[in-house]
């Protein structure tokens, strides 16, 4: 009986574990989702301290000029339900139904739990409120009806050094996976060139061309798993030079040791592809 008993408190504390808490989702926004790496502000030494989560020009390209929302309690999503806020964030659908336009990543965004995206919502709802007036983003582009059909329902996938749960990290939570996959006319060739790079993205820094994360010679398979962990929360090659933004390093380097572990063991699976040259 004393036996039962246990495993029933050891599920009960499996399932609390689960649920949404204002705990997971500080560590998903401060560390491997990074919100603030295109949410808070920055100046000429870095992020704009008592700025943070307060939106900022993100990118300004041909096709759009794409300001980031102030998400912290002082913006709009004050008026927001948590429901809504969450839609926003995985569907990039509006309460007033506009839609949210790029660079916002809904093609991984949409892959995140439930309970992951209550967590976000939750968290960022305790978080000082900034003022500060964020410009209304201009598409020179048509932005489609939809960034795909409503979600109902995302499940929990296990934490641990797992594949499954590093591809969840990898893709939904910290979207690296739509970075560092070539863009073409219809979004990211997730089908096709999943992690082949060649993405380039403008900035403040200049162009930073993303890398090729498979397992062919031109991505990882020269690297060992350390020297990938320095790569990815310090930014820094083997050979000591530093790597460009707008990888979120400072975000990436809160990780777990187990979560970043789960990434690498994920990524030691992609499928080998030679650097892009679309």
């Amino acid at each position: 009986m004393k036996a039962l008993l246990a495993i029933a408190a050891g599920l009960a504390a499996g399932a609390a574990a689960a649920e949404p808490s204002v705990e997971r989702g500080s560590y998903l926004v401060t560390g491997p989702a990074g919100c603030g790496n295109c949410h808070s502000p920055l100046g000429p030494d870095g992020f704009t301290p008592g700025k943070e989560l307060s939106g900022r020009l993100v990118l300004e390209v041909p096709e759009f000029t794409a300001y980031s929302a102030n998400i912290t309690p002082a913006g709009r999503v004050a008026d927001w339900t948590d429901e809504e806020f969450a839609r926003a964030i995985r569907e990039g659908l509006r309460p007033d139904g506009s839609l949210i336009g790029p660079p916002m990543p809904f093609a991984m965004y949409r892959g995140l739990s439930d309970d992951d995206v209550m967590s976000i919502v939750a968290y960022l709802r305790t978080i000082p409120a900034v003022e500060n007036e964020v410009p209304e983003s201009i598409y020179n582009i048509p932005l489609p009806p939809d960034h795909g059909p409503k979600i109902d329902h995302v499940a929990d996938i296990p934490a641990g050094v797992t594949v499954e749960y590093g591809a969840y990290l990898a893709g939904p939570v910290a979207h690296c996976m739509e970075c560092h996959t070539p863009m073409g006319p219809e979004g990211p060739m997730l089908d096709t060139a999943l992690g082949q790079g060649g993405f380039a993205i403008p900035g403040p820094w200049g162009v930073s061309v993303s890398s090729n994360l498979t397992t062919h010679v031109d991505g990882l398979a020269g690297y060992s798993d350390d020297e990938l962990a320095t790569m990815i929360t310090k930014g820094m090659r083997p050979d000591g030079s530093q790597m460009m933004p707008p990888m979120p390093y400072p975000f990436l380097a809160k990780m777990t040791e187990d979560d970043l572990a789960a990434i690498i063991l994920y990524l030691r699976t992609l499928p080998p592809l030679p650097d892009y040259e679309g």
